[in-house]
C-alpha cells in the first residue's frame, strides 16, 4: 500500500510537471514569435499600432531572451518552483504594464494598436494563471 501511494504521488507530481513544461513551451513559443516580429516589423508596425519603433524593438529582443529563458527552465528535469514564481510573477507585471500602456498613451495608440496590446496582455494573463495553477498543484 505504501508503494502505491508513493507510485500514485510520482505519477501525479509527473503529470503536474508534464503540464507545467507544456504551459512554459507555449508562452516560450509565444513570446518568441512576438518578439521576432515586433523587432523584425517595427518599421511597419510604428505606424500601424502607434507605438515607437524603439520600443517595439527593445520589447521585441527582451520576449526574444524571455523566450530562451523559457525554454531553457521548461527543459529542466525538474522545473524549480522558485523560477515558476518568477515567471508568474513577470507574466503578471507585464499584463499590468500592458494596461498602463493602453491608459496612458491611449491618444497616441491606434485603434489597432489598442485592440493588439490588450489581446497580448489577455494572452499572458492566461498563460499567469494557467502557469500559477501548475505551482499550485505541485
Amino acid at each position: 500500500m505504501t508503494t502505491t501511494a508513493r507510485t500514485t504521488a510520482t505519477t501525479t507530481s509527473a503529470d503536474t510537471q508534464r503540464g507545467l513544461r507544456a504551459v512554459l513551451r507555449l508562452d516560450a513559443v509565444a513570446s518568441g514569435a512576438l518578439g521576432v516580429a515586433a523587432a523584425a516589423g517595427a518599421g511597419v508596425l510604428d505606424t500601424l499600432l502607434g507605438l515607437p519603433a524603439a520600443l517595439l524593438v527593445g520589447v521585441g529582443i527582451f520576449l526574444v531572451v524571455y523566450a530562451t529563458g523559457l525554454v531553457v527552465l521548461a527543459a529542466r528535469p525538474a522545473i524549480p518552483r522558485p523560477a515558476t514564481w518568477i515567471v508568474v510573477l513577470g507574466n503578471s507585471a507585464w499584463v499590468l504594464m500592458s494596461l498602463g500602456l493602453v491608459a496612458g498613451a491611449w491618444e497616441r495608440l491606434t485603434v489597432l494598436g489598442v485592440v493588439v496590446v490588450l489581446a497580448q496582455a489577455a494572452a499572458v494573463a492566461v498563460f499567469a494563471d494557467l502557469q500559477y495553477a501548475g505551482l499550485r498543484r505541485r
